[in-house]
């Protein structure tokens, strides 16, 4: 009987035991002896040990002659020969287009679908000289594109075996994705086939992959719009799409004060971290060159270290990456790049500063911090509160397959065009980016929101930096799976009762607090609460219902009501009640 993992975590690619699951994929892709087998397997799982055992397993069954890897990234091309190596096999990572010729030293070659769409009769005729195994690594990128799958297809038809591996839900959209099996579901619809599935949820319960703890921040934010209207709303309150993802992206602003406070308490857990792992790492996942600057001199001038950054797909950037895997310093600031496949293990401590909301690449995020090294390693991953991000975080477990002509949007709406009006009124594109003078952030503050793990909430709203919130970053560095929920518990009883202190004294002091006060109330709830007491007011007073409307905005600021944000709604109703007659 296999043990489902092992305290320490092999090199990539090079255990020399296979893990449980590893050898129930492996039994089961021989009994099945399919010419196309799809495995999922979370990431951080062992995916590449697995692959590379059913390459020199078919070879020395004298099945195949070659192996073929394709991969999302140069970067990774590196890992799977450097992996590979330590397995016997000889793959070449240099194998080019313009110089399609395999030296007799090789095995096979390992190259990226964009080698293999630009010249698809390259790579096919690598596959057609000999009996050869394809691995397709995070296959789902197969669909990226038409003409990528097209392409792909062209190539590896000849195969005489495709290994598809994936670590990440699969597309939100129609592609097809080559070579993946796909048959009606309930609803008629063509639904994908995994042939093998190692999920989260599992491979926690086993031992193979890290707790995750999502350290959630909310905060009040503040922006101008290109029509001059001036908005407030706290992130994770219940607004329209375009105010959320305007809050988020003022949220995002490294100019406010939200994300130098949240920078600074995922420093001070990745210090409680190091505590007990002296070598963990830190990182900050950005959405574009400009903001991951600015954030890695936000954590130089805090932590007096500059911090490496990797801002592109270059050969420089994957040294970068390598030379932060090896060594020990504390924070690595990324714009998207460092998502799959990347092996760095040492990573603990996450902070998702990106506009991407796609189920894919957020497990792909999330995945570069589960990866075991040893027992009780966990990992804490900063959040902004987001629904979207809140639904995924609640949702690690969930095995999501690709589902063709739906005709709409997954109906858990978990796509980036949750953030499309950042940039425009009404709909918006798909990139955050776009219109760039079309909004400006006013400022931003971050209050602690809570910490998810395995689907549950726990904590309750704190200033960063205060007892209460250190309840949460002050947890252990090291702790075991079946421990971190009584933990949690206990953690949020000892900080209701820091709350409890704070507003005793604040009651007797006559200060005040410096959190938002809670609302319970939606934004259909709050529009209606307005309207109902304009309605009255105007009774009272003769004026009209507009003019009334129109007067709350001279006094307190905002756009009309179908615009306003719930706390705008709120300034509103508090003017009104005052003037309102019992």
């Amino acid at each position: 009987m296999l043990s489902p993992s092992y305290p320490q975590r092999a090199p990539r690619g090079t255990a020399g035991a296979l893990r449980a699951w590893q050898q129930e994929a492996l039994d089961q892709f021989f009994e099945v002896d399919k010419r196309d087998f799809l495995v999922a397997a979370t990431p951080g799982a062992g995916k590449t040990t697995f692959a590379l055992t059913v390459a020199r397993e078919l070879r020395q069954r004298g099945e195949i002659d070659r192996i073929v890897v394709v991969c999302p990234t140069e970067h990774l091309k590196t890992q799977w020969a450097d992996a590979a190596a330590r397995t016997s096999i000889r793959l070449d990572p240099d194998f080019s287009n313009g110089s399609p010729f395999l030296p007799r030293h090789y095995h096979g070659a390992v190259v990226t679908y964009a080698q293999v769409a630009v010249k698809s009769s390259v790579h096919r005729r690598l596959v057609a000289d000999a009996r050869t195994l394809v691995i397709l690594d995070e296959v789902h990128h197969g669909g990226d594109a038409l003409s990528w799958g097209d392409a792909i297809r062209d190539a590896y038809q000849p195969a005489t075996r495709r290994l598809l591996l994936s670590g990440t839900p699969f597309r939100s959209d129609d592609a097809p994705i080559p070579f993946v099996e796909y048959a009606p579901d309930e609803q008629g619809l063509r639904t994908s086939i995994t042939d093998y599935n190692y999920g989260y949820g599992r491979a926690l319960e086993d031992g193979v992959v890290r707790p995750v703890l999502f350290h959630v921040y909310a905060g009040q934010m503040k922006w101008r719009t290109k029509t001059g209207d001036e908005f407030e709303a706290q992130l994770g309150q219940d607004n329209t799409k375009d105010i959320t993802s305007q809050a988020w992206r003022t949220a995002l602003d490294p100019e406010g004060d939200w994300m130098p406070a949240v920078l600074k308490s995922a420093d001070q857990r990745l210090t409680e971290i190091r505590n007990h792992v002296p070598d963990a790492g830190g990182l900050v996942i950005a959405t574009d060159q400009t903001n991951a600057r600015a954030y890695a001199e936000i954590l130089r001038i805090h932590t007096g270290q500059r911090p490496t950054i990797v801002l592109s797909d270059e050969a420089e950037s994957s040294k970068r990456i390598e030379q932060f895997s090896q060594n020990s310093s504390r924070w690595m600031v990324a714009v998207r790049m460092v998502s799959e496949g990347v092996d760095v293990p040492r990573l603990a401590v996450g902070v998702y500063a990106t506009s991407s909301s796609t189920p894919l690449f957020f497990a792909q995020a999330i995945g570069r911090f589960v990866r075991a090294r040893r027992k009780g390693e966990a990992a804490s991953v900063f959040l902004p509160q987001v629904p979207v991000l809140m639904s995924l975080a609640h949702e690690m477990e969930k095995q999501r397959d690709h589902v063709l002509g739906r005709g709409e949007k997954d109906g858990d709406g978990l796509d980036d065009s949750l953030l499309d009006a950042a940039e425009r009124e009404e709909k918006a594109s798909d990139d955050l980016l776009e219109e760039e003078f079309s909004f400006q952030s006013l400022g931003s503050v971050a209050h602690f929101d809570s910490v998810v793990f395995d689907g549950q909430q726990f904590g309750q709203l704190a200033v960063p930096g205060s007892e209460e919130e250190l309840e949460f970053i002050g947890l252990p560095g090291l702790l075991e799976p079946e421990h971190v929920h009584d933990l949690l518990m206990q953690r949020q009883a000892r900080q209701s009762k820091h709350r409890e202190v704070r507003e005793t004294r604040e009651r007797e002091s006559g200060g005040l607090s410096e959190l938002p006060a809670p609302l319970h109330r939606t934004l259909k709830e709050q529009r209606q609460l307005l309207n109902s007491l304009v309605g009255v007011y105007a009774n009272q007073t003769g004026d009209p219902h507009g003019q009334v409307h129109a007067w709350l905005r001279r006094t307190c600021g905002g756009p009309a009501v179908a615009q306003a944000t719930v706390a705008q709604l709120q300034a509103r109703i508090d003017v009104l009640r005052k003037r309102v007659r019992r």
